[in-house]
């Protein structure tokens, strides 16, 4: 894709995630060092008050971030931030979809979500690509 073909409102392809396993939390625990029981024990999960464990809000971030990287090369991205608006609970199955909002310079402004099936939204981020 060049950079004329990207135009402010044009949506980036969404990406479909499978439910979130105990085994993918566990994975992503090990993977990242964030052994937080609250990710990995029903026990202590329970023990905040929660009906099960919840996923990783950096995992959700990371499949948000497989949006850009199918748009752009990783080398492209310049910033990108993410707001956690809701937990994302084991088996959710969210959908990570963006919007260019803004382009100037070279730059492409991103408006990044990763909404849940029964239509929550538990992160919103932004980003800032280079396409030039």
């Amino acid at each position: 894709m060049t950079s004329q073909n990207i135009v402010v409102g044009m949506e980036l392809p969404p990406i479909r995630i499978e439910p979130i396993s105990r085994k993918t939390l566990a994975l992503f625990a090990g993977a990242s060092g964030d052994h937080q029981p609250t990710h990995l024990d029903i026990d202590a999960a329970r023990a905040k008050g929660r009906d099960d464990v919840i996923a990783h809000g950096m995992l959700i971030m990371a499949y948000m971030g497989r949006v850009l990287t199918d748009f752009v090369p990783q080398e492209h991205i310049r910033r990108f931030s993410t707001r956690f608006v809701a937990v994302t609970p084991v088996h959710g199955a969210p959908t990570c979809s963006a919007r260019v909002t803004a382009i100037s310079e070279g730059l492409a402004t991103i408006d990044l979500t990763a909404q849940l099936s029964d239509g929550k939204i538990v992160a919103r981020g932004e980003a800032v690509v280079d396409i030039a």
